[in-house]
């Protein structure tokens, strides 16, 4: 079996001939490390608000939906905060503070219509639907995507902080973190 004849047929297309035996990667302890950091990441990282005084007043349901939002954008290898996460940035803290640029009032509302799309709330969906933009300008998607992957990379380094501090225990390795969680 290892001595394959392997024939290609020339048909007049440009393409790459077909190797016969292809480099199998094997995952390395790196990588295994970077995906229970990201699962970590996903499931433990604190949510980066704005900081103000109404940073108490964003709604339960919103918080409550980050980290399965969180789970699907890691899916889709996106190495950036989701929307919802983005959402609950600008939200209540930042709106309360002081007026928006038109710009970001238009990334605020389209944020909040993907929203409701996304959970097919229709009292939501018939509200923001008015006033959202149905699309946003190439530069207000590079400002949302700054602002995305800042929220990530201070997400990042926060539970980077938070598993510095935790101490590992002597017996199995394993960081003692279970007594706060519970």
């Amino acid at each position: 079996m290892e001595n394959l004849k392997v024939v290609q047929f020339d048909f007049g297309f440009e393409c790459k001939p077909i190797s016969v035996k292809e480099k199998v990667v094997k995952p390395s302890k790196k990588d295994k490390s970077d995906f229970v950091f990201d699962l970590m990441d996903c499931l433990a990282s604190p949510i980066i608000v704005f900081k103000s005084a109404w940073q108490d007043t964003i709604p339960k349901e919103i918080l409550g939906r980050i980290k399965l939002s969180r789970i699907i954008c890691s899916m889709t290898g996106n190495k950036m905060a989701s929307l919802t996460e983005t959402l609950a940035y600008m939200m209540l803290p930042r709106t309360y503070e002081a007026p928006m640029q038109t710009e970001w009032a238009n990334i605020y509302t389209w944020l909040g219509l993907q929203y409701a799309m996304q959970n097919k709330s229709k009292n939501q969906l018939e509200a923001m639907i008015e006033i959202a933009p149905k699309e946003l300008s190439d530069y207000e998607k590079g400002l949302l995507k700054n602002l995305r992957l800042w929220i990530y990379d201070k997400r990042r380094k926060a539970l980077k902080v938070i598993l510095k501090k935790n101490k590992v225990s002597k017996d199995d390795g394993i960081l003692d973190i279970q007594e706060k969680l519970f």
